[in-house]
């Protein structure tokens, strides 16, 4: 097992210190991401709607977890802060059967990933989480709003009602028996969130979770502005670089519109000599 992310995680819990997580698919925003000291970057299959223009997480394959996971760990050894640990989920049908987690989490270690990542806490789930940690395979957790069962939820919240605050407890503490080192709680209430944090000894990582909890995270193309999409309420917004980058990209194609661009200073010139030698058959 990675003991030096599973330490991360449990020094910072003991001492109270927050931990910030980043989720992002390519090799240069993740080493930007660790030049700007990010603990730990998440590779989500949140990649389904945030760069593969699906409409949620379950068209996300495995051969896009490992394609993208690759370029990240790649993007990490290329930063200031190589040792920065990178988690990768599971997709959508990833981890159906204890057969298929184990075959699709070894592959994920291999490209490079620190750590796995399972939604939910069905007894396939902790079934698969048992297994992996026992091969030494570092399991996250991931409770309330979990995206590639989006279709059975009424709502986004999750843990509102007295009943689903008990269960999300439990669930979370099943994770924890199963030998995962942290949770992620997407969408839940601070109560809950604040609760469970207190009550688990291993880490929790918020999304729309509140201030309590031991980690918080988002993913890139969020905090940076990158989408015209209205963003999450759970989402702060830290740049507007869509319209940086749109501008940008409009001067372009004016200037190659006007023939402003590209201009003398962009190009190359052969040697006068040269050119006369070459123009006269040479």
């Amino acid at each position: 097992m990675n003991t030096s992310l599973t330490r991360l995680f449990a020094h910072a819990k003991q001492k109270s210190e927050k931990l910030a997580m980043i989720s992002l698919y390519d090799a240069p925003s993740a080493t930007l991401s660790c030049d700007a000291g990010a603990d730990i970057l998440l590779v989500g299959d949140s990649m389904g709607n945030a760069i593969l223009g699906h409409d949620g997480t379950v068209p996300v394959t495995m051969d896009a977890m490992l394609h993208h996971t690759g370029a990240v760990v790649r993007g990490v050894k290329n930063s200031s802060h190589p040792e920065t640990p990178v988690v990768s989920d599971i997709p959508f049908g990833g981890f159906a059967t204890v057969e298929r987690a184990v075959e699709n989490a070894s592959m994920l270690m291999r490209a490079g990933a620190s750590a796995i990542k399972l939604e939910r806490a069905g007894e396939g789930t902790l079934a698969a989480a048992r297994v992996l940690v026992e091969m030494g395979v570092p399991v996250v957790g991931h409770l309330g709003y979990t995206p590639q069962s989006a279709g059975r939820f009424e709502g986004v919240v999750q843990g509102k009602s007295t009943e689903a605050a008990t269960r999300l407890l439990e669930d979370a503490k099943r994770l924890e028996d199963a030998g995962a080192f942290a949770v992620v709680l997407e969408v839940v209430p601070t109560e809950v969130a604040k609760r469970t944090t207190a009550e688990l000894a291993i880490s929790t990582i918020g999304i729309g979770a509140g201030p309590h909890c031991d980690a918080q995270v988002l993913v890139w193309h969020d905090l940076v502005g990158f989408s015209e999409e209205k963003p999450f309420r759970f989402v702060k917004q830290y740049a507007d670089v869509y319209e940086t980058m749109k501008d940008a990209s409009a001067g372009f194609v004016e200037e190659v519109r006007s023939g402003a661009f590209p201009a003398p200073e962009h190009g190359w010139r052969m040697d006068e000599e040269e050119y006369r030698r070459w123009e006269n058959g040479g």
